[in-house]
């Protein structure tokens, strides 16, 4: 069922054009500089930008301003990240309300990891709503006027509302079950987390079709092979293949970090064009937080 545009993302998935959205992440600053300059690197390339919410964690700028400023200065419409980890519902709707005033189109309805694994680990959790519940919120609001409390909302936003999915989960049925539940409650799109090959994409995409919900099937470029590492060994759910490990480690060996984004190309480029020409996947969520510039030249080479 064709899911109702109120941006240009949604307007790309429904005419059936293979998309790409893009991430940016604002850290610990006052600054819009480089989250701008990322926007203007991606614009050309993708139909959204997500902005995260304290990723992992980590306390930096709230994500709104970011999200509005790519929009205002770079031209390049945002993904608004949420996470209902760090606020209550009464904080949910002020922020939701707040996006809506400034032209933001599209919400991320995430739970978020736990405070612990961030850089205040001291700091209480709220979780008040988990992101199924704000995706139900978030319908009220828009389709209804109404808040949880069925309090009306004068002059109630539109967004198209995306969700998060993890591809690897072992076993993956539990993860297919929380999907399912937001899909029904009424979910626009879904972006995973990065797979590092076409069998994984294709793993999941069929697991999930009866869900009948367009998927962006996430990749995440390796800025360096202490990054490779780090993600190897600490994220859970990721799964690089021995032979990306082999041929990332051989380039650093060989030719320095020139070299290994260069492999960096080749391998992303060569799933891309694997992604597109044998799934039925929606788009491409790229995640090169911090090099924003190899992701054109990823599209690039995969000819798409």
């Amino acid at each position: 069922m064709t899911k109702e545009a109120y941006g240009e993302l949604m307007k790309q998935i429904n005419s059936g054009k293979f998309v790409f959205t893009g991430e940016l992440e604002p850290v610990k600053t006052t600054n819009f500089d480089e989250v701008i300059e990322g926007a203007r690197i991606l614009k050309n390339h993708v139909a959204a930008i997500n902005i995260t919410d304290n990723p992992t964690a980590f306390g930096y700028m709230n994500a709104l301003m970011p999200s509005y400023m790519i929009q205002e200065k770079a031209g390049v419409e945002a993904v608004y990240q949420m996470t209902t980890r760090d606020r209550n519902r009464l904080a949910l709707i002020s922020d939701v309300l707040a996006a809506g005033a400034l032209g933001i189109k599209n919400i991320l309805a995430l739970t978020g990891d736990h405070t612990t694994v961030g850089d205040t680990p001291q700091a209480k959790p709220v979780f008040d709503l988990d992101s199924a519940t704000f995706v139900y919120m978030l319908r009220k609001i828009i389709d209804e006027g109404l808040d949880l409390n069925n309090n009306e909302i004068e002059n109630p936003p539109k967004f198209n509302i995306g969700i998060a999915a993890a591809p690897n989960a072992d076993p993956l049925e539990p993860e297919l079950l929380k999907i399912q539940r937001k899909v029904e409650l009424g979910v626009d799109f879904i972006q995973t987390q990065c797979v590092y090959s076409v069998e994984q994409a294709k793993n999941f995409l069929k697991a999930a079709s009866y869900l009948k919900t367009p998927i962006l099937i996430g990749i995440a470029p390796f800025k360096s092979i202490s990054m490779m590492k780090w993600m190897v060994k600490f994220v859970p759910g990721i799964r690089v293949p021995e032979e990306i490990q082999e041929t990332l480690h051989k380039a650093k060996k060989t030719g320095g970090k020139q070299a290994v984004y260069e492999a960096n190309i080749e391998i992303f480029g060569e799933m891309l064009r694997g992604v597109r020409s044998t799934t039925n996947a929606a788009g491409i969520h790229a995640m090169a937080i911090g090099f924003e510039w190899i992701i054109p030249k990823i599209i690039e080479r995969a000819g798409l």
